[in-house]
């Protein structure tokens, strides 16, 4: 989405952008598995950074799972509309590579209506690492907004700065500069300089310099809405705006969660607050000046561009569907390749496709599950905290190759 996006982020670094509750890591039953494909790396080393770091070994039949026929015929729909990456894309993982994904692809239109038989003849499963799935969830937030600036409406949209550019500080030393720059702009002198934090911006550093596109009524529901890193905008006269993310200013990003947590402001007890995004916006429209102030801790801030379409984008550039698309880490899991969750939480688990990513999402078997638009979809994501296994669904053949190697 959320290139989409969550509550991630440094999330914010791509498509989409989400809260993420903060965890210890999975802590689901481990199910014993057959010796790695791919060995790991021991324990004492670095943390893996690709599936075959962490481990690949094949897993369950697919015909075994037991999945209910809308669940697959849904994800074989985004399947289907993931295909053309699929078959474009470079897969970083290492896991498959471009050609394995075309016989699926070629008779996936063919086979709606028969998802389930489609599956289990085209791929196998896969487990990488453990196999031990942390999930959470994300959603498409509504929030009131205005094209223009009137009474009520006040918190500007902005779309992504002319000024927003990449390049290295002068503090940072010469042998210090590798990979990609960060992000800043230039200042009056023609420094570069990081671009301007949170709390500039709701300041008023970009009055009248970067394009708006509505104003928001709920400053606090912007910054959830932020986060999720795309979402929609009511206006009073009944248009809906949908938005996405088109940039991030490259300050640094803070989980407030994570910091009330710290603070004791979140649990169970007197005088705490449920330790959900409904939980958390409870504490800060109760306590407004620390409210304020806990959210500028968060020092990043995400611009937006308009969208058209049916549905938010993911980071493959098409839209993600309500209970069939999922965040992953691309390093662990192939884009568009199909998921299979067996979680500690029922309305999670099953097939899943996917298709988007989040700067929170990282490592094997860390996902993040798209919900939809709506009160329900907010409730099920702001609460979504699911431990499990999880199995990586991959074209038939795949698994023996990384034997073979």
């Amino acid at each position: 989405m959320r290139a989409g996006l969550v509550l991630a982020m440094a999330l914010l670094l791509s498509a989409c952008v989400r809260l993420i509750p903060e965890s210890d890591g999975p802590r689901g039953p481990v199910t014993p598995a057959p010796p790695p494909v791919v060995t790991p790396p021991a324990p004492t080393g670095p943390a893996p950074t690709s599936a075959l770091m962490a481990g690949v070994r094949p897993g369950p039949t697919v015909s075994g799972l037991g999945f209910a026929q809308s669940d697959a015929e849904a994800a074989l729909r985004s399947f289907i509309e993931s295909c053309p990456s699929l078959l474009r894309r470079e897969d970083t993982t290492g896991l498959t590579q471009r050609s394995d994904w075309q016989a699926a692809c070629d008779a996936a239109p063919g086979n709606v209506g028969r998802a389930d038989t489609f599956f289990t003849t085209y791929f196998e499963t896969a487990i990488v690492g453990s196999g031990e799935a942390f999930a959470t969830g994300y959603f498409e937030p509504e929030i009131r907004a205005s094209r223009t600036r009137r009474p009520g409406f006040e918190t500007p949209v902005y779309a992504l700065p002319s000024d927003l550019e990449r390049g290295w500080t002068a503090e940072i030393p010469e042998a210090e500069r590798t990979g990609r720059p960060p992000l800043g702009r230039r200042n009056m002198n023609g420094e570069f300089v990081r671009y301007y934090e949170r709390s500039e911006i709701e300041d008023g550093a970009l009055d009248g310099r970067v394009p708006v596109i509505a104003w928001a009524a709920d400053p606090v529901e912007l910054f959830f809405l932020q986060i999720q890193g795309s979402g929609r905008l009511r206006t009073p006269e009944g248009e809906v705006i949908r938005i996405g993310y088109a940039g991030q200013n490259g300050r640094e990003y803070v989980g407030i969660g994570g910091v009330m947590r710290e603070r004791g402001l979140l649990g169970e007890g007197p005088g705490k607050y449920p330790g959900s995004m409904q939980g958390i916006m409870a504490y800060i429209r109760d306590n407004p000046e620390e409210g304020r102030e806990l959210m500028r801790l968060n020092k990043s801030w995400v611009f937006f561009r308009e969208l058209t379409g049916d549905g938010p984008l993911g980071s493959l550039g098409i839209p993600v569907r309500r209970e069939s698309s999922v965040a992953v880490d691309p390093r662990f899991v192939p884009y568009g390749a199909p998921v299979w969750l067996d979680l500690d939480r029922d309305e999670a688990n099953g097939l899943w496709i996917a298709q988007d990513t989040g700067g929170a999402i990282k490592g094997a078997n860390r996902f993040d599950t798209f919900w939809g638009a709506g009160e329900e979809a907010r409730t099920i994501a702001g609460g979504m905290s699911g431990r499990g296994q999880a199995l990586i669904l991959l074209p038939k053949g795949a698994v023996e190759r990384l034997n073979n190697r």
